[in-house]
């Protein structure tokens, strides 16, 4: 019998899986997930960060509004990697983070920039591995006159697009049929044992 908190970590894992599988698995730099408080959610975001970052994933809380907290799946090792790519850079410059240096400050800007305007700034887009020239065109056709509408808008290579789609729910659908089989995600995800932690059996 799982007590509360274990129970608000199933559930929490479940919605980790949902909305979060690429960037837990490497197709993708980065997934945003919003959380319901319900009491464990910082205690269920240390748990996971905890084991995870043996892997360079962390959840990096953004916004927290009205309940509900923004949180972001970062794969840090591509999330930097997507940083550092010359176009990409050039695009953050040209939205203000001229100044920022290293992942923390881009985030931290990315925080500031959701909590101030209580939107999606554009470049979130870049965070979350979306090819620039969508980024770009999306910004020109203030969102209208897209080719394909999926994960994100687009206006590029459509091909391409639905191929990284598919991907996109492949890893969705092998960490549910996993978290399904009784599995934690922490198994799911081949990470060790923390030796201040047990890991929760399911019936």
């Amino acid at each position: 019998m799982l007590n509360r908190q274990d129970e608000s970590f199933a559930r929490f894992e479940r919605e980790l899986a949902l909305h979060t599988s690429p960037a837990m698995l490497g197709a993708k730099p980065a997934n945003l997930i919003t959380l319901r408080e319900d009491g464990f959610v910082s205690e269920n975001i240390s748990r996971f960060n905890s084991r995870a970052k043996e892997k360079r994933l962390s959840l990096r809380e953004l916004c927290r509004r009205d309940g509900r907290v923004l949180v972001m799946l970062c794969n840090d090792r591509l999330l930097e990697k997507q940083l550092c790519d010359s176009e990409v850079s050039g695009m953050f410059k040209r939205f203000g983070y001229g100044s920022c240096c290293g992942l923390c400050d881009y985030i931290a800007r990315l925080s500031g920039r959701i909590s101030g305007c209580g939107d999606f700034p554009h470049e979130i887009g870049l965070f979350l591995g979306y090819p620039t020239g969508d980024v770009k065109a999306f910004i020109e056709h203030k969102g209208r006159d897209c080719k394909l509408c999926g994960v994100w808008k687009v206006y590029t290579d459509v091909d391409s697009a639905r191929r990284t789609f598919r991907r996109y729910d492949n890893c969705r659908r092998y960490v549910l049929s996993m978290l399904d089989r009784g599995q934690d995600i922490f198994t799911v995800l081949r990470l060790g044992q923390d030796s201040g932690s047990q890991t929760i059996r399911r019936n």
